[in-house]
């Protein structure tokens, strides 16, 4: 369907009616980044979220994760944490009259642990502005997605308009984590002709990593530091297992081991230490020793190749070592277990998409494969939905001093809107 004769707006029209809602944007954004939605703790912002896209005239909506129902599931990952009392938060536009396409607006509400907060210029949840830069945890990742996307459907609003077709407006949980919560979104019946992300990459995402977490639990042989030469360091062997994991990192990151889309990164595979909790004395051999660590893979790899190629090489290690008899080395999984994927951007959804930003911009696109894994895979993977990231500039994610621009902001809200306008049709409110 050409839903070009349904879209009435013209792209000075959109550019007016944003920049006429900038502050309540930044209000909003500061509202949202002073709710500390950690892992287990996004109540009380996905109770804004609730509220904000009532005060859209959405129906509004909130789904129990079941991870019964999402185990067997090959998108599932293991969780960290219960479900209890936690929720995903649904918005849902429908039209008087479908004629349009349907779309999926999705984004994650959950943010990753500040680190030591004496690096942080002012309180990590205490938004600050910096001229054009908005600081704080999750500022940039990715709540100033979720303020795009709600600014630009109110923007056709206040012009008088809604879309056409049903657009449905995702708050998820655990995308740092699992993925989980967008997995539940799926199983539980939403589906679109399109779907997008506002993550934080200034760009349209080609293609993203597949990413794994793996812990490892080393138990060595405890003795006296006066004779530690007679014991096993668990921390010693870990760190052993660690730097020959390097190997096979740097091995994925030989130039003739490289997907074609990476071939331009610097090191597109990470093999992250991300914690390490160890020992019991000063004065003791450590017994036990535990590693969390996020592998990253290329697309086209499934998870179970990975896990076998990794324990693979933690046994021959192991085998290897003169203390192979005294040393204990287990590994399990929990949290990301995620397939990497290759997007197709000549789909007419991502082309709408691209025409959009440079109808907005007046600049084509840019295009970018990324190292890091998004709830895209499920959308794409699994639902088979035309689906992609694009979202505000910002810079520091999961660092200090986290910001996002709110002119990227704006500009990102204003492609929405007229990317819903064309995409999705329009009617008079």
């Amino acid at each position: 369907m050409d839903t070009a004769t349904l879209c009435p707006v013209t792209e000075a029209e959109l550019l007016t009616a944003v920049a006429a809602q900038r502050d309540e944007a930044v209000q909003f954004l500061q509202a949202l980044v002073a709710e500390p939605s950690l892992l287990g703790h996004e109540a009380s912002a996905q109770a804004l979220m609730a509220r904000r896209f009532a005060a859209l005239g959405l129906d509004v909506r909130e789904l129990v994760i079941d991870e019964a129902k999402l185990k067997d599931h090959p998108g599932y990952s293991p969780s960290i944490v219960s479900y209890d009392g936690r929720v995903n938060v649904i918005g849902v536009h429908e039209p008087r009259v479908a004629r349009g396409r349907s779309l999926i607006l999705n984004g994650h509400i959950d943010v990753v642990p500040v680190g030591a907060e004496r690096l942080w210029t002012r309180p990590p949840f205490e938004p600050w502005i910096d001229g054009d830069r908005l600081h704080g945890r999750g500022s940039n990742d990715m709540k100033a997605g979720i303020v795009a996307y709600c600014m630009a459907l109110q923007a056709l609003q206040r012009l008088g308009w809604q879309p056409a077709a049903r657009v449905v407006m995702q708050s998820v949980i655990e995308e740092e984590c699992t993925g989980n919560g967008a997995l539940a979104c799926l199983l539980d019946g939403y589906t679109a002709d399109a779907a997008l992300i506002p993550e934080p990459f200034d760009e349209l995402m080609s293609a993203q990593l597949g990413v794994m977490w793996m812990t490892l639990d080393v138990y060595g042989v405890p003795v006296h530091a006066a004779v530690a030469q007679t014991g096993i360091g668990a921390i010693e062997f870990a760190q052993h297992l660690v730097d020959e994991l390097r190997e096979l990192e740097a091995e994925w990151n030989r130039p003739e081991r490289r997907h074609p889309l990476y071939c331009g990164h610097d090191h597109p595979i990470n093999f992250n230490l991300g914690r390490i909790d160890g020992g019991e004395w000063s004065s003791s051999v450590s017994t036990h020793c535990r590693v969390d660590l996020r592998l990253g893979f290329y697309p086209g790899v499934k998870p179970a190749e990975v896990r076998e190629q990794v324990e693979a090489l933690i046994r021959r290690v192991h085998a290897a070592h003169r203390a192979r008899d005294s040393v204990t080395v287990d590994i399990s999984y929990h949290g990301f277990q995620a397939e990497g994927l290759v997007v197709d951007l000549q789909q007419p959804a991502l082309q709408a998409l691209m025409q959009a930003h440079a109808d907005i911009t007046g600049q084509t696109a840019a295009v970018r494969a990324s190292t890091a894994t998004t709830d895209v895979r499920f959308f794409h993977l699994y639902g088979h939905i035309p689906s992609t990231c694009y979202g505000p500039r910002g810079a520091n994610i999961h660092g200090v001093d986290e910001w996002v621009s709110i002119d990227s902001l704006q500009q990102v809200t204003a492609v929405l809107a007229l990317y819903m306008a064309r995409w999705c049709g329009l009617e008079t409110r």
